[in-house]
């Protein structure tokens, strides 16, 4: 049974998902780079260095909380429970030479002289023509909802999603500055080995393992909380410090 915590938590990517359709333009990565070639800051661009300060002290608890993929994503468990375990990679030679088209159009332009953070939108909103409807179901089906369907849970996440690395990013720089921020910390010797943070990981992370080295810090960790609500132990908790350990 779902405890309130993670009730509120799926509640809040379900009902972004339901409003995907209105800001799937504030989530583009081609709108930024069609915005970066005219020197325009889009909503977009404002969107995902948020997503990289936030990581500062928040780590990637956007794609666990709010990302409105992780609602489809986590629609589809009923369906498709297939666990990742590789294949983490696949995103960066997605997002690196994405970020270097970013950077040589914007200076192309001649650096960002405009915002405009409703850039091609209608009234603030994404979908409002049949061409967007359309492009919108695209992306959903084949970036979103195939995969997850074919390589397992949370498959855009971990091998196509152009916003995670943002968040990893800024979590390595937290690391690497020891700056306090949210994380999760363990209790290793409440561990039973009943393997039921591990089983209820939507990241398909190896959670046991973490708890029991008391290194609880990984890259794919989204901090939804999923291993902390399930454990009948209390052997994983939230956290508000510095990393104890070299993350994973």
């Amino acid at each position: 049974m779902l405890k309130r915590r993670q009730k509120i938590r799926k509640g809040f990517i379900l009902v972004s998902f339901f409003l995907f359709p209105a800001v799937f333009y504030y989530l583009s990565p081609v709108l930024v780079v069609q915005a970066s070639a005219d020197g325009i800051v889009n909503g977009s661009l404002v969107v995902f260095l948020l997503m990289f300060l936030s990581a500062l002290f928040l780590g990637r608890a956007y794609c666990g909380w709010i990302c409105p993929a992780a609602g489809c994503q986590e629609a589809l468990f009923s369906a498709r429970d297939k666990r990742i375990t590789k294949g983490d990679y696949l995103k960066w030679l997605i997002w690196t030479p994405w970020v270097i088209s970013i950077l040589f159009l914007a200076a192309g332009a001649g650096g960002y002289y405009h915002i405009d953070f409703f850039y091609r939108t209608t009234y603030g909103l994404s979908i409002s023509d049949l061409q967007s409807f359309i492009t919108y179901n695209i992306v959903l089906f084949v970036l979103i909802v195939l995969p997850a369907f074919i390589v397992g849970k949370r498959s855009f996440c971990h091998h196509l999603c152009w916003m995670a690395p943002f968040m990893i990013l800024g979590r390595k720089i937290r690391n690497g500055f020891h700056w306090a921020a949210l994380q999760l910390g363990s209790y290793p010797e409440r561990c039973v080995h009943c393997h039921t943070c591990t089983q209820n990981c939507p990241m398909s992370l190896e959670v046991e393992t973490m708890v029991n080295r008391n290194a609880m810090e990984h890259t794919e960790c989204i901090l939804c909380g999923s291993c902390v609500d399930s454990c009948p132990q209390n052997a994983i908790c939230y956290n508000r410090g510095k990393p104890n350990r070299d993350p994973a």
